[in-house]
């Protein structure tokens, strides 16, 4: 009974490990898009409401980490140029500042959506120990009832939904384009790490990423 307790337990555990994820769930890449050469810098710009800066520090940052994992000269916008770097400005006037910075290509990642819904979790019942004999009512029931029901329960989750635009500079032109969901992260470092790894290896899937 003590193993099938900790079997129990377990996939308890890999059950909500399951449901706390960042996946990508659809991209597209123009034919006409060249691949993300080593030399060229890539400029990751997060765009979150202000209030989430920590949010935006992050999702930037570990995009750039990975970036860089693999070779790519990849910068933060928000460490090159503060949180309100682009502030009045147009779409000329920040186009022309990422070229002066030498940056080739822009990624932007944009949070679509943020929501949080109350979820019902049924009530499970597992196996419990056999009927050895009588034990009496009370004790009986007590002890499969402990052991055979897990009482239903409401949840709050948290779903993000982001999408990732990748802009060629030299032509203003979108290469590329990622949308991803992320569900009941346990923290936003979290998300933002796993966000991170998913698209650069999407990227690397739509051979956007050249190997040498």
């Amino acid at each position: 009974m003590k193993k099938l307790g900790l079997i129990v337990a377990a996939l308890a555990i890999l059950a909500t490990t399951a449901c706390t994820s960042t996946k990508v769930t659809s991209s597209w890449r123009a034919n006409s898009a060249p691949q993300l050469q080593k030399d060229q810098k890539v400029m990751v710009i997060a765009l979150v409401p202000q209030k989430d800066r920590t949010l935006r520090s992050q999702m930037e940052n570990y995009t750039v980490a990975e970036f860089r994992k693999k070779g790519y000269n990849a910068v933060s916008a928000l460490q090159e140029y503060g949180p309100n770097g682009f502030a009045n400005m147009g779409e000329k006037q920040v186009v022309n500042m990422l070229r002066s910075s030498g940056a080739n290509q822009v990624l932007t990642i944009v949070m679509v959506d943020k929501g949080r819904e109350r979820e019902y979790v049924p009530g499970t019942v597992y196996g419990g120990p056999y009927p050895y004999g009588y034990y009496g009512f009370w004790p009986y029931y007590s002890m499969w009832y402990g052991r055979m029901y897990q009482p239903g329960y409401f949840t709050i989750n948290t779903k993000y939904q982001w999408e990732g635009n990748l802009y060629d500079l030299q032509s203003g032109q979108l290469t590329y384009s990622v949308q991803s969901k992320s569900f009941d992260p346990p923290t936003t470092e979290r998300m933002a790490v796993l966000y991170a790894q998913q698209v650069v290896k999407d990227m690397a899937r739509q051979q956007l990423l050249a190997n040498r």
